[in-house]
């Protein structure tokens, strides 16, 4: 999705439309509402979360706190980064994905009013400093 890690912990079940594919973001890092697409596996996910997940009183998808995310994130890179002998995770942040979703969306051909549109971002000077392209792709592009 390119959420935020905040808009993640924040996602309540009332504002996401599994049959529409939206989530509905009351309140974003710059206090500007917006929808965001989910994708098909974002709803698969979404999906057995409802049907498996416990509900929470306060309708909140998620159950953990801004910290306790980030120590579970950390704690997984660690194990990752030994799985792999150092090669991945070991520096990673969750807000890399965020960087990493928006590149990716970017190379999906949407232009950018539309990422910024999904990602949330109110300049382009701002969404330009998340998009890293892909060489090989941009090779491939070119012919």
């Amino acid at each position: 999705t390119g959420m935020r890690l905040s808009e993640l912990l924040n996602l309540n079940w009332r504002h996401i439309n599994l049959t529409a594919q939206t989530a509905y973001l009351p309140d974003s890092k710059n206090s500007h509402a917006r929808t965001v697409p989910l994708s098909s596996r974002a709803v698969e996910i979404l999906t057995t979360l409802r049907r498996e997940g416990v509900q929470r009183f306060d309708g909140r998808v998620f159950d953990l706190t801004p910290h306790a995310a980030t120590v579970a994130f950390a704690r997984s890179c660690r194990r990752l980064s030994k799985a792999t002998a150092g090669g991945l995770g070991s520096d990673l942040r969750f807000h890399d994905l965020r960087h990493e979703a928006i590149s990716r969306i970017f190379e999906q051909g949407l232009n950018p009013i539309e990422v910024a549109s999904i990602s949330g971002h109110r300049s382009m000077q701002m969404l330009a400093r998340y998009a890293h392209l892909s060489a090989a792709r941009l090779v491939s592009k070119l012919g």
